[in-house]
């Protein structure tokens, strides 16, 4: 078995011995379960998006988690303000497109936010993912209707602009920074039925960037261990409703002996 399976467990390990504040400005329909997935696997969440406080909480937080789902003019302020604030102190920011290529004011707020920092993970669906470079993704709302292989050579270029790790989530995830290409398997089709599940993977990369410099392995594992709770839960699961119930479970519950088990390779 790949030597990966070890960067996986290592890292959750650190993740729950460490426990690292992550600051969160993301939208409303997923707060309460972002925050929850978060705990769940041993991290520490704070959700705070108004402008006068975001500079001190990303000062005490591990790492800036960024999401556009719920946009507004004084959110996109606050999300400058906070990456600025981040990238000065050295902090990683993860990036979750939701929905680019929908509106152009979701994609010019995009884009101001690309040109405010750069951030050290951007992880979307392959149409979000091609969107923010050019109009060619086709979204469905926030869904994807673009194959995650479509979505490579833009995610590499992307990779290229910002000098960070690019993950294309679906069947197969994909976690690019230009010279490695990581390849997750674990998941299950019954994520898709719930919503903020990718929202709640982008907050997972931003735990284990918090504790993990190497950001593509740090992604790796968060997509790793995410399939894996979702493998978990669908086994208990009658739907999307218990779904979401075991998810959390299993996020919790996961160990070494889970990963070695679940971990999927080609």
């Amino acid at each position: 078995m790949s030597k990966k399976i070890d960067f996986v467990i290592e890292d959750l390990s650190l993740v729950r011995k460490h426990s690292p504040l992550v600051h969160n400005i993301t939208n409303y329909v997923v707060m309460n379960n972002t925050a929850n997935a978060l705990l769940a696997v041993g991290a520490s969440p704070i959700m705070a998006h108004a402008l006068e406080e975001v500079e001190d909480m990303i000062t005490i937080s591990g790492v800036l988690v960024i999401n556009i789902g719920t946009l507004s003019e004084p959110w996109v302020l606050a999300m400058e303000k906070a990456m600025k604030k981040a990238e000065i102190l050295k902090k990683p920011i993860v990036l979750d497109p939701v929905g680019a290529g929908a509106s152009k004011f979701r994609n010019d707020s995009l884009k101001r936010l690309l040109d405010s920092a750069s951030p050290s993970i951007i992880r979307g669906n392959a149409s979000e993912i091609l969107a923010t470079l050019s109009s060619s993704g086709k979204t469905k709302g926030v869904d994807a209707t673009d194959s995650v292989e479509s979505a490579i050579e833009t995610g590499n270029k992307l990779s290229e602009l910002t000098q960070g790790t690019v993950v294309i989530s679906g069947a197969t995830d994909y976690i690019l920074n230009g010279s490695t290409t990581y390849k997750v398997l674990n998941g299950h089709p019954m994520m898709t039925k719930v919503t903020g599940l990718g929202c709640t993977a982008t907050a997972l990369n931003g735990a284990f960037a918090a504790i993990q410099k190497d950001y593509s392995r740090a992604a790796f594992s968060a997509m790793v261990v995410m399939g894996i709770a979702g493998e978990m839960a669908q086994k208990k699961s009658a739907g999307p409703g218990s779904f979401q119930m075991h998810f959390l479970d299993a996020l919790y519950s996961v160990n070494e002996n889970d990963i070695k088990s679940y971990y999927k390779e080609e």
